[in-house]
């Protein structure tokens, strides 16, 4: 058998999950790589791991030629990019110029503009085509295993689904006054954009924070949830048959609100350039430096997540609901990987994802999105590598 290699590029707290996980399933990934702008942060990972076999390397992921030249001396199998959402393009085009397969977990943000979507990555289908390499976009929790719910569900319980939330939990308490649980500026601009769901063939646009429910979160309780504007749609609404609507809700407690509320009134979260004593800073880069690191928020994190799918339509004539969840312990977590639930739920479904495409049970040459492929296999690597998931059919 002819030993892998596996770039992950990204040093955060999803890089610390990949790397865990990747190291766990070594007979797939070979031998790892681990790259980062921070080589510290690499060494840090690497050293949690001290029999593994990882290498660690310094890497600009907003420079294209420093990344092919990264990928050729490697001779990298596949590269797992849990970096920035920013640097996306830059990494696909380096896979592209390397003719090497290509994963990530959330999709293309410009870093002047507080809009993502889909757009740029899928106009890069055809020359991941002519290169005959497969990348596949959004493998994390959602956008990633909540796709998976969506294309799981169509196969086996449906004929047609009509609705679908995506619901989004965190019950975990860091004890900060005021922290994100993965990247502040992705997070904040996320979370104070405007919301947006999908009904009858269009989108429609709301007001931040201006729709919420309350949602019974099973091992969780009753939260208040917020619709948001949420990638995985973007693409839900091209592959799931007979959708009337989709929406997505996240929960949010109060102290988070009123502090997100507040730096948003006095500018905070801008993302353009302003001058402060004769310096150009950018208000949301400066925040970020202020709080907490989200990779460090893991050892204090105490709670659950909750993340499934709400889907509605019809089964042989008949109307059917059902509710797919999974609940991560955020402390259960950290005492595998180091890392709190939110950086596990997203960092063990992009392990899984560059598995099954090492494994060439997930395959194609062009750039896909999760629910394309056959959920089956994905859904029983989720119970077998620590995301063990639920269904229950719910009342009409």
């Amino acid at each position: 058998m002819i030993k892998k290699t596996t770039l992950i590029i990204g040093a955060g707290g999803v890089g610390r999950v990949v790397v865990h996980k990747c190291v766990q399933n070594a007979d797939t990934f070979g031998s790892i790589v681990l790259a980062s702008r921070t080589l510290s942060r690499c060494d840090a990972i690497k050293s949690e791991l001290a029999d593994a076999n990882i290498q660690t390397r310094c890497v600009d992921a907003d420079n294209t030629d420093e990344l092919i030249s990264l990928i050729e001396d490697i001779k990298a199998d596949i590269v797992i990019n849990v970096a920035l959402p920013y640097q996306d393009l830059t990494i696909m085009d380096a896979c592209i110029a390397t003719q090497t397969p290509y994963l990530d977990t959330a999709n293309y943000e410009h870093p002047d503009e507080a809009k993502f979507e889909y757009k740029l990555q899928w106009e890069r289908d055809a020359a991941f085509k002519k290169a005959g390499i497969m990348g596949l976009l959004g493998s994390g929790f959602d956008p990633g295993v909540t796709n998976v719910f969506c294309a799981y569900a169509q196969k086996h319980y449906f004929d047609e689904i009509h609705t679908i939330d995506i619901l989004d939990c965190n019950a975990g308490e860091h004890g900060y006054a005021f922290a994100t649980n993965f990247n502040p500026e992705i997070n904040l601009r996320e979370v104070s954009a405007n919301g947006r769901y999908w009904e009858n063939g269009k989108w429609i646009e709301t007001e931040p924070m201006e729709i919420k429910m309350l949602w019974d979160y099973p091992q969780v309780g009753e939260k208040d949830s917020y619709l948001l504007y949420h990638e995985e749609m973007e693409s839900l609404v091209k592959h799931i048959k007979g959708l009337k609507r989709i929406r997505f809700f996240m929960t949010f407690g109060e102290s988070y609100l009123r502090h997100m509320k507040c730096l948003e009134n006095v500018g905070m979260l801008g993302i353009k350039e302003v001058e402060h004593k004769g310096v150009k800073i950018v208000p949301m880069e400066f925040l970020k430096t202020l709080l907490p690191d989200p990779s460090s928020l893991g050892k204090r994190t105490k709670g659950k997540t909750n993340i499934g799918i709400v889907a509605e339509g019809i089964k042989d004539g008949e109307k059917k609901k059902i509710y797919i969840y999974q609940v991560s312990d955020h402390e259960k977590c950290f005492e595998e990987v180091n890392s709190q639930a939110v950086s596990y739920t997203t960092g063990v479904p992009a392990m899984i994802g560059a598995k099954l495409m090492l494994e060439g049970k997930w395959s194609g040459d062009g750039v896909f999105n999760m629910e394309e492929f056959n959920p089956d296999i994905f859904m029983q690597e989720l119970s077998a590598q620590g995301l063990p998931w639920q269904i229950k059919e719910l009342e009409v």
